[in-house]
């Protein structure tokens, strides 16, 4: 049983660590779940807290797994795993009857689950999770508390600290389907074959002030004393969904020039703003250099928002702007890039870049040959943001073994 309680702990807590690493690196993300969850729950009150919300949810995460996994405080530790599950399968088994969102979350959009196979898989980590709950007793301590309890702090100071990282710039692994080297038509099309969606019919009729409910096949067309009162389509199977969907980009005079930019062999600068009203007023300025730049350079530049005409228009009008906004789905343009602004540089339907306001390189950055130059600063920046996330998690692993282990020798003598 000694082996059994190893295995279930490092297991439980693999998963608890892999779960908390992909939303800290993508905490605004994890912040747009929330808020999905606050208006089917009606605390739309606590929109405000859902960034803050999903930091601490991938730091508590990440700091359980860890636990599990070296075997920090493994009382507190169980009793943590063992209502962190309690919850999220109560939330999951609803969301599996009732499907209020489409995806939980769970694992950010490195994996995607539907909401019953979600609860299929909460229901597996419940099991382990109560096992190692009802034998905490046995689990033999690591180290001192004292030093146990500094070891959590240090795994906690480095998951926030990655979030904190990615809230400002951008995610230091990107699992978003308009990452860069995506060719967007591509994983917008629906291969041949593919399954459509399926949906029943639902008849609703009235008789003597009662309404009953019919299909296709037997409501009663015939009876004329029977009158309809509704009809409802309700989805029963779904079909295939591109990765890439409701992508569009409409003209302030209503035409859709989606496939032209899609189909543009120049270079296309997209700016991305969910909400143009949030923007901060220093960063206009860096816009309208882009917006002289480009058009100098015989450039494309698109303002893509979802913020309501009149209020983008007045916008315009009060910081005297000299850009026209594009309109896109908002939850598009918050699925594009985790920043508002944010810069998409596109070329032949590809992403070859993007970037956080903070980050913005000056326009001359895009003289010369902007591919050679973007690709290769993308993927060394990139490349070093990964290198450094994971020796740094790696040294700290070695260093709580180290000092795990010498505490215990210490606290020997």
């Amino acid at each position: 049983m000694k082996h059994v309680r190893i295995i279930c702990r490092i297991l439980l807590g693999l998963v608890f660590i892999f779960s908390g690493f992909v939303k800290g690196i993508d905490p605004m993300g994890s912040a747009i779940k929330f808020s999905e969850y606050f208006e089917v729950f009606h605390l739309s009150w606590l929109e405000s807290a859902a960034l803050i919300l999903s930091v601490v949810l991938s730091t508590a995460e990440f700091l359980i797994g860890v636990a599990l996994v070296i075997g920090l405080r493994m009382r507190v530790t169980a009793w943590a795993a063992l209502l962190f599950m309690t919850f999220f399968t109560a939330l999951t088994l609803y969301s599996a009857i009732k499907n209020p969102v489409t995806d939980c979350g769970c694992f950010g959009d490195a994996v995607k689950l539907t909401n019953w196979q979600t609860f299929y898989k909460n229901v597996i980590l419940i099991v382990v999770a109560i096992f190692i709950f009802v034998s905490r007793n046995k689990y033999k301590p690591y180290a001192h508390a004292f030093w146990e309890w500094l070891i959590v702090a240090g795994f906690a100071a480095l998951s926030a600290g990655i979030s904190l990282y990615c809230i400002n710039h951008l995610p230091i692994m990107d699992f978003r389907p308009y990452s860069v080297g995506t060719h967007i038509p591509t994983k917008m099309a629906i291969p041949k074959g593919a399954p459509a969606d399926v949906y029943e019919t639902k008849l609703f009729y009235k008789k003597n002030g009662i309404v009953k409910e019919f299909t296709m096949n037997n409501y009663p067309w015939q009876d004329t004393t029977w009158k309809w009162e509704k009809t409802e389509n309700v989805l029963v199977k779904k079909g295939y969904e591109p990765p890439i969907y409701g992508f569009s980009i409409t003209t302030p005079s209503g035409q859709d020039i989606t496939p032209q930019v899609l189909a543009d062999t120049s270079y296309s600068f997209l700016f991305i703003s969910p909400d143009i009203t949030k923007v901060k007023y220093a960063v206009w300025s860096k816009v309208q250099d882009y917006a002289r730049f480009t058009k100098q350079q015989n450039h494309k530049f698109y303002f893509l928002t979802s913020t309501p005409a009149d209020i983008a228009n007045k916008i315009k009008a009060d910081k005297k702007l000299m850009i026209d906004f594009y309109a896109t789905d908002q939850t598009t343009l918050k699925t594009i890039i985790r920043s508002n602004p944010g810069l998409v540089l596109l070329k032949d339907g590809v992403v070859l870049g993007m970037w956080h306001y903070n980050d913005f390189p000056e326009p001359n950055y895009f003289k010369g040959n902007i591919l050679s130059t973007v690709l290769t600063d993308y993927h060394k920046t990139i490349e070093w943001k990964r290198i450094f996330v994971f020796l740094l998690g790696f040294v700290i692993v070695i260093l709580a073994l180290i000092l795990g282990r010498g505490c215990k020798k210490f606290t020997k003598r």
